[in-house]
């Protein structure tokens, strides 16, 4: 029975991943950047920690395909299917969550964030909606990389009811990224110092998600924007989407 729900979850997967491949094609994408070095699909030899809220977790798993980036995603059994797609889609996906394997996801994220960039959704996978965890922070301390907050915006898109109000893009619709600026965790950073920092950063994720989301609203050109146009083909893999750990603590 297991064996059988693994190939379903398989062929659920890459069904999902060129259903949201053929979908998330048909946005008009820009992208405006502080600093055009931080973009992961420049390449870089230095590891960067990319933070963005839960709802908009589908634009960068379209946009920034095969790009050497680790994704944290739920350990939960809701996720299963999330964690195929982002491996169809090129992301090596770390299972685990601050409530279910977290400190030994945020061990093995540790291990990639050597040699690999790292995405991760602070406010996943319950919530509170854009509220952020202080595990990328303490990640960010130990690895001594920086944090690239994001920003994602569509055009007035539709809105699950979900803790998070996911947000599902009309086709053809306008889709806006802001990427703010790197962000450097001191490893000798205080608790207190720490809950500043965060303090600080989950209000920039947020300013920066409401101006993509006004901007995407508005039509308008910015300078410095780039147009973009997703074209990379997305090719099957079967083999084990992602890494699954286990621990009884939370970071």
């Amino acid at each position: 029975m297991g064996r059988t729900a693994s190939w379903i979850t398989r062929l659920a997967g890459l069904t999902a991943a060129k259903g949201i491949a053929a979908w998330m094609r048909t946005l008009e994408y820009r992208v405006l950047a502080y600093d055009q070095r931080v973009d992961p699909r420049f390449g870089s030899e230095r590891p960067r920690i990319y933070l963005f809220w839960h709802e908009y977790i589908f634009f960068p798993l379209y946009m920034r395909p095969h790009c050497n980036l680790a994704m944290l995603i739920s350990q939960h059994k809701d996720a299963d299917i999330l964690a195929r797609v982002g491996h169809h889609m090129g992301f090596v996906c770390v299972r685990g969550s601050t409530n279910r394997g977290g400190a030994a996801a945020l061990l093995e994220m540790a291990r990639r964030g050597e040699h690999m960039h790292l995405a991760i959704t602070p406010d996943g996978p319950r919530g509170p909606r854009r509220q952020l965890s202080a595990g990328p922070l303490f990640l960010a301390a130990k690895l001594g990389a920086p944090i690239v907050p994001l920003g994602f915006g569509y055009d007035r898109p539709w809105r699950l009811n979900s803790w998070d109000k996911f947000a599902l893009p009309f086709p053809a619709c306008r889709a806006r990224c802001v990427m703010g600026p790197e962000i450097h965790v001191p490893a000798g950073a205080s608790r207190d110092d720490l809950e500043i920092r965060r303090q600080g950063l989950e209000r920039l994720i947020t300013d920066l998600t409401i101006e993509a989301e006004d901007w995407a609203r508005s039509g308008a050109h910015r300078l410095g924007e780039t147009c973009e146009r997703q074209s990379s083909p997305m090719l099957p893999r079967w083999e084990s989407p992602s890494v699954s750990v286990e621990a009884d603590q939370d970071f």
